[in-house]
């Protein structure tokens, strides 16, 4: 927060933005107001899309039209209006005793702006705080590319600026996703560090916490693939991968089967995962327990745990299929099926199960009295599911071993696999994993896991509602949620929250009233994920909102009662270069 000198000096002012369009118009987003001071503003900016100009102003000010034909900007006070007329240089004026300036030069290409000021309420009108949200800390995460493939860090004048402004908003902390194949990219046991080290100390600096996400996946957009040497290993050696009945692999992670087979270099994936967590915890010892305050610790696909039921980038109509026709995955289900005296049911997954874009009903596997609630249905989904169960006991264990008495708390994360959730046969959740017999509750197995290795579950989908889904697609977010926020309760799980990755219709409301739930005592929420369109002037402001209603936010006394001193912001021209000046 800014210092009492820099108040005094009245370096705290608001800062609205404005977003060109591409037919010369300009769109005034009312009310986004970012708090920040004038020194943090020209970096800011830089984070923002470059078509961003800026205002800065009194709080209490609301911009509502703007035309680029125009070069003076007005405000009206009552009956005066007060104009900025310099070709390069836009004026405002904040109501107090003694009229005080704040310049900007901006771009060639100014704007004119009418802008009403309220003399009843603040700008930024506290709200109640929710009782049920005090205890609640938010995060935001950063980019999934803030660190190259080379280990250099992304934009990091423009990371650090944004990780000021979200200090200053009263965000707790950041989540750092860290990459297997960025760290351990050239060979088995050769860790580079630097980058992500690089950027737990701007963190630092800032004065926020960190939540370290160990990545054991790749990603495709951006594109961050599995270490150079395992891709190679996969190579030569195909059943590394999921496999789907086509013969098409996923190669953004490891086959579950692989879990305790020694295919890396003569390592087993636990053992190469276990030396991984060690170095992590050696290379960044300096901020166990202080900086960094938590782990998640990737657990399939995207870091969730699940089987890539969805590998196509093909539209997601359908309930995915099963990733079981690797050879690892082959010779467990023919184990598995000659141990139960079923030797025939061990050649392949289901034959009648639909395919990636074809809906659940258009064959017999997933309909009502279908094969998914036959003998053979509850053998193959038993099996399937107990491989996940595994899975996940597997690594939370390894990082329970590592971590314990780190002074950090552990998290896994799970998907929230809504669509065709109002189906009795529930094909996504069965596709990817989730399945338990004799009617017994599906998510307490996992929840059990999650117990055991003292870890919390990260639950994503808390923006999502059930008003806003396709009524073809059956889903139904909220009724899933609650269900496995209620299983969790059961086993005693900390739940921690996620939105979804694009943000929806009312999400932010959504957020709110999933934190309120007293059943699921949620006290950490992670919001995904700067960038550009994080910070875009309509989206910042209803993030803004947010925190407001989580934090209450307090009008700083110098946004409450006017200074004497005045202050010059000049932003180059066309270029970019910014320079701070004071008046």
């Amino acid at each position: 927060m800014p210092t009492k000198k820099e108040k005094r000096k009245g370096k705290f002012k608001r800062l609205q933005v404005w977003e060109h369009s591409g037919n010369d118009t300009c769109s005034v987003h009312e009310g986004t107001v970012y708090p920040l001071p004038l020194s943090l503003i020209a970096e800011f900016v830089s984070y923002i899309n470059p078509t961003l100009k800026i205002l800065i102003g009194n709080p209490q000010a609301r911009i509502f039209r703007a035309e680029l034909a125009y070069r003076e900007l007005g405000f009206r006070f009552g009956s005066v209006v007060v104009s900025g007329e310099s070709r390069n240089k836009v004026t405002f004026w904040s109501q107090s005793s003694k009229w005080k300036q704040i310049g900007i030069r901006c771009s060639p290409r100014s704007v004119r702006c009418e802008a009403i000021v309220s003399d009843q309420v603040p700008f930024l009108k506290p709200t109640p705080k929710s009782r049920s949200l005090e205890s609640v800390r938010l995060f935001v995460g950063l980019p999934l590319d803030t660190v190259s493939d080379c280990n250099n860090v992304n934009h990091m004048k423009a990371i650090t600026a944004g990780l000021k402004a979200l200090k200053l908003l009263g965000v707790e902390g950041i989540e750092l996703p860290i990459f297997w194949g960025v760290v351990e990219k050239e060979a088995a046991g050769r860790y580079e560090w630097s980058g992500y080290l690089a950027v737990a100390e701007i963190v630092k600096k800032v004065g926020l916490k960190l939540h370290a996400s160990l990545c054991f996946h790749g990603s495709k957009h951006p594109e961050i693939g599995l270490p150079d040497w395992v891709a190679k290993i996969g190579e030569a050696e195909p059943g590394l991968f999921f496999t789907d009945r086509y013969g098409k692999q996923y190669k953004d992670c490891l086959s579950f089967a692989v879990d305790d087979v020694p295919v890396l270099d003569g390592k087993t994936p636990m053992e190469v995962y276990g030396g991984f967590c060690e170095s992590f915890k050696s290379a960044f010892s300096d901020y166990m327990g202080n900086t960094i305050t938590g782990i998640t610790l990737g657990l399939g696909p995207d870091g969730e745990l699940r089987y890539p039921s969805h590998q196509h980038d093909a539209k997601l109509s359908g309930a995915g299929e099963f990733q079981c026709y690797d050879k690892h995955m082959l010779a467990a289900l023919k184990q598995y099926a000659e141990s139960t005296g079923n030797p025939l049911w061990g050649l392949g997954g289901p034959h009648d199960a639909p395919a990636y874009d074809q809906q659940p009903h258009s064959s017999s596997f997933f309909s009502d009295g279908g094969s998914w609630e036959s003998q053979y249905g509850d053998f193959f989904l038993s099996w399937y599911s107990s491989l996940l169960v595994s899975h996940a006991d597997r690594v939370l264990s390894v990082a329970s071993s590592a971590f314990t008495g780190s002074g950090v708390s552990l998290c896994g994360k799970l998907p929230l696999l809504h669509q065709w959730h109002k189906l009795r046969s529930q094909p996504s959740e069965l596709t990817a994993g989730f399945y338990s017999s004799n009617g017994h509750d599906r998510y307490e197995a996992i929840a059990e896991i999650f117990a055991k290795n003292s870890c919390r579950m990260i639950i994503p989908g808390m923006d999502l509602s059930d008003e806003n889904q396709s009524p073809e697609s059956l889903s139904s977010p909220e009724s899933l949620l609650a269900h496995i926020k209620t299983s969790c309760k059961k086993q005693g799980v900390v739940v921690s929250g996620q939105n979804s990755s694009v943000p929806v219709p009312g999400g932010f409301e959504r957020i709110v009233e999933n934190l309120k739930d007293e059943n699921a005592g949620i006290d950490l929420f992670t919001y995904q994920r700067m960038g550009a369109l994080f910070f875009s002037p309509e989206h910042f402001h209803a993030f803004t909102v947010f925190v407001r209603n989580m934090n209450q936010f307090e009008l700083s006394s110098y946004d409450q009662a006017g200074e004497d001193e005045a202050e010059t912001m000049s932003i180059g021209s066309g270029t970019g270069a910014a320079s701070l000046q004071a008046a």
